[in-house]
């Protein structure tokens, strides 16, 4: 799992946090651009020792389950940087459109950026969630090239049909799309649609 320097950290703190209760083992490379978000929208600061930022990660999902391995942005001989070292895929949330450039470019300055070039050149699943709006056509052909390279791209768009009730229901709803992209099935953590109801109006 990536997280670059783009609002809507709360997406990858509830995406954490579900695939941690779900069992999963999750290797977690944040950026650099990352924990300047997390200073200025939270005033949290992200440790850059793996064992702290473990800790710091943990604490804001509350879950002690699963298993969580944090590395360094600049960590580039880390295990997820070889293409020998064998994970399901990657999701990048939320995704910067500076991210995408560079991936788009084949250019990687830090691990996340490398680890997910791995995804493409192994042919494993790489999920994009781009959240900067609106995309201007430099934006529209990064994200080309990536979806041609065998990315999927999933931007976190909102959806009314379930009738969220609250900001969390929405969040829920934005995640379980975007880490079904990636084959992880963690909605049975939550309700998901089952279509109207019989006799239910809909707007």
């Amino acid at each position: 799992m990536g997280v670059t320097g783009a609002s809507a950290q709360q997406l990858a703190v509830r995406a954490l946090q579900l695939l941690l209760k779900g069992g999963e083992q999750v290797e977690l490379v944040a950026s650099r651009g990352c924990a300047q978000v997390w200073r200025d929208e939270q005033g949290l600061i992200l440790p850059r020792e793996s064992d702290a930022q473990e800790a710091f990660w943990r604490q804001q999902c509350g879950c002690q389950d699963g298993q969580l391995r944090c590395h360094s942005w600049n960590a580039l001989g880390a295990a997820i940087a070889s293409g020998s070292y064998p994970v399901r895929g990657m999701v990048i949330l939320p995704c910067t459109m500076g991210t995408v450039a560079r991936l788009a470019a084949g250019v990687s300055l830090e691990l996340l950026e490398r680890a997910a070039d791995v995804q493409l050149k192994e042919r494993r699943p790489l999920v994009i969630a781009p959240r900067e709006m609106p995309w201007t056509l430099i934006h529209l052909r990064n994200l080309t090239r990536l979806a041609e390279a065998g990315a999927h791209i999933a931007p976190p768009i909102p959806a009314w049909y379930q009738c969220p009730e609250s900001l969390e229901d929405m969040v829920d709803f934005l995640v379980i799309r975007i880490l079904d992209s990636l084959g992880c099935d963690v909605g049975q953590q939550l309700p998901r649609w089952q279509g109207p109801r019989a006799g239910e109006s809909r707007p």
